[in-house]
């Protein structure tokens, strides 16, 4: 019998898009540059089954029968139809769902996580897996491990999230009964220890003690050149007294020792000392788990400026670790789109100029702003569970306070359309102006997001016993409640183990603010070529302004896919942070903005923003919202950050029941890119593009053989 299955999950066809690489990788005239990003893009895409493997116990088997069923035909989907028996309608269900699924790098939403199914049915799926031994093999893996293809008996299990609230998650493999608590507890054991935690998982054994398993090619790495040196485990303390904790080298092993022969032939390959340096410590860190030897390469990657291939590796974000602690593999390799580097260098050498334009005192930011390194760049690879509009990183507070960061813009990613595309919720009238100016609008806001939103901002420590980075005898006062600070980082904590699970959307929604508030100054809009610097709300620079301020509001009500009635969780830090902000405007208060409809079931609702009141009303509504985000995070007030957050976005009866039902029906499928792949021909990089359809997006997969 096949398993039930709910509409709720079922995927609509992804919208194929490719990544228009080739102008870019061409120009790049030195061979050795096109080894260097080869061999950067193999060590990305070896990771492949790490990711696979984080998002669900069934993602890699999945993969396989993709895979297996490609290698069947040779990619000719239809003589596999004809030779199962299976329809070729059946065929391009089938087809829909692997795309999505290679897209996502697994079968959760890279954005939203929550579980998508195939359209086609179950003894269909079958049928088609028949095809020859190694499919059927993979079909019954499949469906046998984890929450199989299809829905699982339990609906929780269809998100991510904790094991204690039924939810899937394999940074806590094989460990049904561990709870937040113990996981809570092994953290902040870990980090009185100073051992960090991103390339690790957390396995709870059947007599109650724990296992951390760390990401190493090596199974025992010698004692020098592990972060915590010769020890193998410790006795817990606390409330975990009598429990065990070991460390268990050599997670995902085979895919680290092949990722760290690629980093190595990158390394031979590099365009300078400092590269060589950064992709040493990669080997390093990828051998022997050592995170310590991460963190030199990412100091290195800092100062290597303005590289003609940029990239970057690493379990680097943890927005899909329920903890949000744990990092989830990715990498790139991409080239520098001069052009467009320009304007963000302009941008970059007037930011200093604009931090004090920001709602708080010198005594919440930075002593020094370390300019960083920001440019456009075109991705050849991303590897992962999605490709982001921008990236800002290291995401390591110490490096970024102390050394900088740097911060990219994905052009090609910015830029990669779909035909015909419709917009909900934009007013007829709204448009045309909103089609023209999107994407400037969409440049200028991840630009000052990076740069200023996630670039700005003092996390008040006490750095070691009794030292501070602030005047503790004379703390700062808060201008929320215009009394000194009461709460700071105790020596060992960081932002991330102290706001946990929100830190994630907490922190996407304080830099967003930050591009909503100096996205009206006139001043940077100049800087990307808009208007002279004078305040015009009605000229180009005015359309910018307001196309930025109609996207938040657009985003801000489609971010109710991402909220799921039945656990009522967020699945997607972004667009919590998105919601939360369209909330901002419509509390902002003048009638700035308001969701007007004439159908009862809001089957045409639609955004009225009033352009004239965006200085006046929004400006200052989101400022204030910012003031208390940046303060609670700078001071580590978690109790009036969460309340604050908390509050915020939640999701009443009204936006649950009414306007989330018209952004399911009005939806647009999210697109998967197709990348290109390069092969080495003796000392030459071919490089291989595919077609934008869900033949080439599979195509391109089974020829990166990962």
């Amino acid at each position: 019998m096949p398993r039930r299955r709910s509409s709720i999950s079922r995927i609509l066809p992804p919208t194929v898009v490719r990544l228009e690489i080739k102008q870019h990788f061409d120009a790049l005239k030195d061979e050795k540059l096109k080894r260097y990003a080869h061999f950067v893009s193999r060590a990305a895409f070896l990771g492949t089954r790490i990711t696979l493997r984080q998002v669900s116990p069934e993602s890699e088997p999945i993969y396989d029968l993709i895979m297996s069923l490609y290698r069947a035909c040779n990619g000719d989907w239809k003589s596999l139809g004809e030779k199962t028996g299976v329809s070729q309608d059946e065929i391009q269900r089938f087809l829909e769902y692997a795309a999505q699924f290679l897209g996502n790098c697994g079968n959760y939403k890279g954005f939203g996580d929550s579980k998508f199914i195939p359209r086609v049915p179950e003894n269909v799926l079958r049928q088609l897996a028949s095809a020859t031994e190694e499919s059927k093999t993979a079909f019954e893996a499949a469906s046998q491990t984890g929450g199989g293809i299809y829905e699982t008996s339990s609906p929780p299990l269809m998100h991510l999230g904790y094991p204690e609230d039924g939810h899937m998650t394999t940074y806590y493999p094989d460990s049904p009964t561990i709870t937040k608590e113990e996981i809570t507890l092994v953290g902040d054991f870990l980090e009185k220890k100073k051992l960090l935690l991103e390339n690790t998982r957390l396995r709870k054994t059947k007599n109650g003690d724990f296992e951390l398993l760390i990401a190493s090619a090596q199974k025992n790495p010698a004692g020098n050149d592990r972060d915590v040196g010769d020890i193998n485990g410790w006795s817990l303390e606390g409330k975990l007294q009598g429990k065990q904790l070991t460390l268990v080298y050599g997670d995902y092993s085979e895919q680290m020792a092949r990722i760290s022969e690629n980093a190595r032939q990158a390394c031979l390959n590099a365009a300078n000392e400092i590269q060589k340096n950064m992709y040493d410590e990669y080997v390093k860190s990828f051998e022997t788990g050592s995170l310590e030897a991460y963190k030199e390469s990412q100091r290195y990657w800092i100062k290597d400026k303005g590289p003609m291939v940029e990239s970057d590796l690493g379990f680097v974000e943890t927005y899909r670790d329920p903890h949000g602690v744990r990092g989830e593999w990715e990498g790139f390799a991409a080239m520098v789109n001069q052009e467009r580097t320009k304007a963000f260098g302009k941008l970059v050498s007037k930011a200093e100029s604009f931090i004090p334009k920001l709602p708080w005192s010198k005594d919440f930011e930075k002593d020094k702003f370390h300019s960083p390194d920001f440019t456009s760049l075109e991705v050849l690879t991303f590897a992962g569970s999605g490709i982001p509009a921008g990236i800002n990183i290291p995401n390591y507070d110490d490096i970024r306070q102390n050394l900088g960061f740097k911060n990219v813009s994905l052009g090609n990613v910015l830029s990669a359309k779909a035909p015909n595309e419709p917009i909900p919720f934009i007013r007829e009238q709204d448009l045309e102006l909103f089609r023209k100016y999107r994407d400037p609008a969409f440049e200028v806001q991840v630009g000052i997001h990076e740069l200023l939103g996630h670039g700005t901002g003092k996390l008040l420590q006490e750095t070691a016993p009794g030292e501070f980075n602030f005047d503790v005898s004379k703390p700062p006062v808060s201008p929320i409640t215009n009394k000194p600070i009461t709460t700071w980082y105790k020596p060992g904590q960081t932002w991330s183990s102290v706001f946990g699970s929100i830190a994630s959307s907490y922190e996407e929604c304080r830099a967003e603010c930050v591009a909503m508030a100096l996205g009206c100054d006139f001043g940077i809009l100049e800087l990307f070529g808009f208007g002279n610097g004078d305040e015009d709300l009605e000229g180009e620079a005015g359309n910018v302004l307001y196309a930025s301020y109609l996207t938040m509001a657009r985003a801000g009500i489609t971010a109710l896919e991402f909220w799921d009635p039945k656990s009522q969780k967020w699945g997607q830090a972004h667009m919590q942070a998105r919601y939360s902000i369209l909330r901002t405007f419509l509390d902002a208060g003048g009638d700035f903005v308001q969701l007007k409809h004439s159908q009862d079931d809001l089957s045409d609702l639609e955004i009225h923003l009033d352009r004239s009141k965006i200085l006046t009303y929004g400006r200052p509504a989101v400022e204030k919202y910012l003031q208390k985000l940046h303060v609670y995070k700078a001071t580590a007030d978690v109790e009036e950050g969460k309340r604050l957050y908390d509050g915020i976005t939640h999701v009443d009866e009204w936006w649950s029941q009414k306007v989330r039902p018209v952004v399911l029906q009005k939806k647009i499928p999210r697109k998967v890119f197709v990348q290109a792949n390069t092969v080495l021909e003796g000392d030459r990089v071919i490089l291989k593009e595919y077609e934008p359809t869900l033949e080439g997006m599979i195509q391109s997969y089974a020829e990166r053989d990962v």
